[in-house]
Parts: C-alpha cells; sequence; structure tokens
C-alpha cells in the first residue's frame, strides 16, 4: 500500500503541520468517530462522583468508588491494548463497549436502589476495566498512516490537544446533565455514548493496523510492550505526569473552599487546562530539530520547576499563572513521550504501549487523589500542592538515571520490523 504522506519539493509543504496533518487521506474517517467515542470517558468519574453522592450523601464514598473505576482501568488498559495488538481493534472494541454499557448501567441502578458500598465497589471494577482505549487505538492508526514521517509529533500533538479538549467538555456536560435533568444523567448517557461511539469507531475497518499472520515467529511478535526498557522509563515518567493532574484536582478545590469561593475552582482549573491546550497546540506546529528524548528531559525539567513552585502559592493571582505554567509543561512531555513509542515500540505491540502510558497517568493521578485529599484533611490549606512537586521530582530523577533507555537503535539501516521482531540490529 502507497504511504499516505507525498514529500514535496516546496520546503514549506515538507514542514509538519496540522494543516497538512489533517489532509493525509483516510484520517477524518476515525478521527470523527474517535472523538465521539473518547469523548464518553471524560464524563466518566464526575458522572459516578455526582450519582453516588447524591444517593449515599458521602463525598468519602462516591470519591472511593470513582478511584475503584480508575484504577481498575489503568490496571485493565494494557491488557486491552495488547489483546487489540494482537487480534486487532475492532475485535477488542465490540465486546469492551457492550460490557461497559452493561456494567455503567448496573451501576446507576445499584445507587438509585440504596445498593450497599460493597455492590457498588463490584459494579465499579468491571466499568473501568472495559473503558474503551479509543485515545490509544487512533495514535496507532496514525502510526499506520505516518509510518517514518516527521508528522508523528504533530500527530502526537493534536492527538494530546484533543484529549484536553474532551477533558473540558466532558465534565461540564456531566455536570449539566447530573444537576439539571438527573443525577443519573451524567452515568446513563456516558453509557450510551461509548456504546455508539464505540461502534462507530470499530466499524472503521480499513483504517485499524493490521494483525500479523500467526507463524512460528508470533510468539516473538506479540512480545509485550513492557518489555521495551524504553515504554518501562516512560511510564514513570507518566506516573509523575498523573500526580500533576491528581494533585491539582484536589488542592484547588481545597484552596477555593478556603478562601470562600469554591467556584473559582473551575476557573483556576481551566486555566490550567488552558495552558496544556495552548502548548500542545505550539508543539504540533514546530519542525522540532532538538532529539525527542532530549526534549522530554528538558519538558519534564520544566514540569518539575514549576509544579514545585505551587505550594508557595498564597492568592489566587499567582495561582492561576503558575498553573498556566504547569499546564504548559505538560504537553511536551506528554506528545514527546507518545512520540518515542513510534521509535522504540515494534508496531505489533504499540496500542499496548499507548495504554500503559495512559494508564499510567491514570494510576498516578488517582494515587495523588488519596494522597493530596490526606494532605489536605492532616497539615495546612494548600499542603496538597506537595504531590505533585515530589510526583514530577521523583519521575525526573529515574528519567535522568535512565535516559539512555530512550534512545532506539539507528532507523536508516535496522532490522526492526519484520515478522518475528527481535532486537533491532544494525545492518552494513
Amino acid at each position: 500500500m502507497a504511504s499516505t504522506v507525498t514529500t514535496s519539493q516546496d520546503p514549506a509543504a515538507s514542514r509538519p503541520g496540522y494543516g497538512r496533518l489533517l489532509r493525509t487521506r483516510g484520517a477524518w474517517t476515525f478521527l470523527l468517530p474517535g472523538f465521539a467515542a473518547r469523548q464518553p470517558f471524560a464524563m466518566l468519574t464526575l458522572s459516578i462522583v455526582l450519582l453516588v453522592q447524591h444517593t449515599t450523601g458521602s463525598y468519602g464514598a462516591a470519591g472511593a468508588v470513582a478511584a475503584a473505576t480508575g484504577v481498575s482501568m489503568a490496571l485493565f488498559a494494557p491488557y486491552s491494548g495488547r489483546l487489540a495488538d494482537r487480534y486487532g481493534q475492532r475485535a477488542v472494541l465490540v465486546p469492551g463497549v457492550f460490557v461497559h454499557t452493561v456494567s455503567g448501567v448496573a451501576l446507576t441502578a445499584l445507587a438509585l436502589t440504596g445498593a450497599p458500598l460493597w455492590a457498588l465497589f463490584a459494579a465499579a471494577v468491571p466499568t473501568g476495566a472495559s473503558v474503551p482505549q479509543i485515545g490509544p487505538m487512533v495514535r496507532a492508526r496514525w502510526g499506520v498512516k505516518l509510518k517514518g514521517s516527521p508528522l508523528m509529533a504533530t500527530a502526537a500533538a493534536f492527538e494530546s490537544v484533543t484529549d484536553e479538549f474532551t477533558f473540558v467538555v466532558g465534565p461540564l456536560l456531566a455536570t449539566a446533565l447530573c444537576t439539571a435533568v438527573d443525577p443519573a444523567a451524567g452515568l446513563v448517557t456516558e453509557a450510551a455514548l461509548t456504546l455508539v461511539g464505540g461502534l462507530l469507531f470499530a466499524a472503521q475497518k480499513g483504517t485499524q493496523p493490521t494483525v500479523a499472520a500467526r507463524t512460528g515467529h508470533t510468539r516473538t511478535e506479540h512480545a509485550s510492550a513492557l518489555r521495551v526498557p524504553g515504554v518501562r522509563v516512560l511510564i514513570v515518567t507518566f506516573l509523575g505526569i498523573g500526580s500533576v493532574f491528581g494533585g491539582m484536582q484536589v488542592s484547588l478545590a481545597a484552596y477555593t473552599e478556603s478562601i470562600g469561593n469554591p467556584g473559582l475552582n473551575g476557573v483556576l482549573y481551566g486555566v490550567f487546562a488552558a495552558g496544556n491546550m495552548i502548548a500542545g497546540i505550539a508543539c504540533g506546529a514546530i519542525a522540532w530539530k532538538v532529539a525527542p528524548q532530549r526534549r522530554l528531559v528538558l519538558a519534564h525539567a520544566a514540569l518539575a520547576l514549576t509544579a514545585s513552585a505551587l505550594w508557595t502559592a498564597h492568592s489566587a493571582l499567582l495561582l492561576a499563572g503558575l498553573g498556566l505554567l504547569v499546564g504548559m509543561c505538560i504537553a511536551p512531555a506528554l506528545i514527546t513521550g507518545y512520540t518515542l513509542v513510534e521509535d522504540l515500540v515494534p508496531a505489533g505491540a504499540r496500542t499496548e504501549a499507548f495504554t500503559w502510558l495512559t494508564g499510567a497517568v491514570a494510576l498516578g493521578q488517582a494515587a495523588a487523589v488519596t494522597v493530596a485529599g490526606q494532605l489536605e484533611d492532616r497539615l495546612w490549606d494548600g499542603a496538597g500542592f506537595l504531590v505533585p512537586m515530589g510526583g514530577t521530582v521523583l519521575a525526573l530523577a529515574t528519567l535522568l538515571a535512565l535516559r539512555s533507555r530512550l534512545v532506539a537503535a539507528p532507523r536508516g539501516r535496522t532490522v526492526a520490523r519484520g515478522v518475528g521482531h527481535r532486537e533491532p540490529v544494525a545492518v552494513d
């Protein structure tokens, strides 16, 4: 099959950019259904919190049920990605969205009928475990379309911006449904949108990565992405990024409550998200000449530096400014990490690798929410901001110590993508 990215003699035409990316043939066939299918995920946590709090009267119970969903998603996502690499995305998506829909409806029914907390946990686990991994699947499809193209970094930036946009729209939609319609409306709508959007995305069979033929080499080709040393380094890095999301959510809410203006929480978090989106857009428009390994170290160092200053902010204006800077440092780190997967991981394990990174962010976020909440309760107002500092500094130390593992073998002449992929071996 001919490459979908053409090379032009005009330097301007060969420069990576969103316009050229979106003109990639066949891209819109998976982008539009992919956006529809990933939007419900941004509604899930808040919909559960609002429903369970309404039926139990406890934010603690609501947060625990939502956390169970997040942890189960983080733990099961890599296995979903591995199955998608081995059997095809459609084979995993179709049963997955049905399981998620049934589990979400069951959780809603249990909450409305006053079921005990253990029953809510029992329904929350499969609800989280079956969350369709649309973002990683879209990234894997970009990898097929743009194989070897400089537009891969632009695609990673585009996906980061898309993720951020869904997390701006999703919570707003969930809040509106749960408060203006019914406390159960958010979770019911999330389940319905997941079913419809997931099936539409699964129907786009022409753009999904091909599944290697089952030969004697299949076992090697389908080795876990976790066996790649660079992927393990990226997982630790993304855990640090997740600690920023979780720590910011709890700490901003606690800070605005302490100053008697809880409505300011949405504004401050919106500024943080806006910084992430702005930086993501900028990253995709730049033709980078710096190696991605170095970009990741620099971006994460900047993230650790800005996150370490959050706990010193004593005014909403200063906190908004620091939040903007922190958000602007997250996008380059996320985008570069996803871009490195293209170099480090063979195509047959790439969806799994993306889900490991997505799950690492979710797991870091869940841990940060728990720790930051305890610090806010037991120490001073704003103590939760110590969590983003600690998480990013520890991740940066690991990244600096193991950054050599992020360097792939030379791309020009390597035996790296054939059937039965083993360690890359240079060819003279």
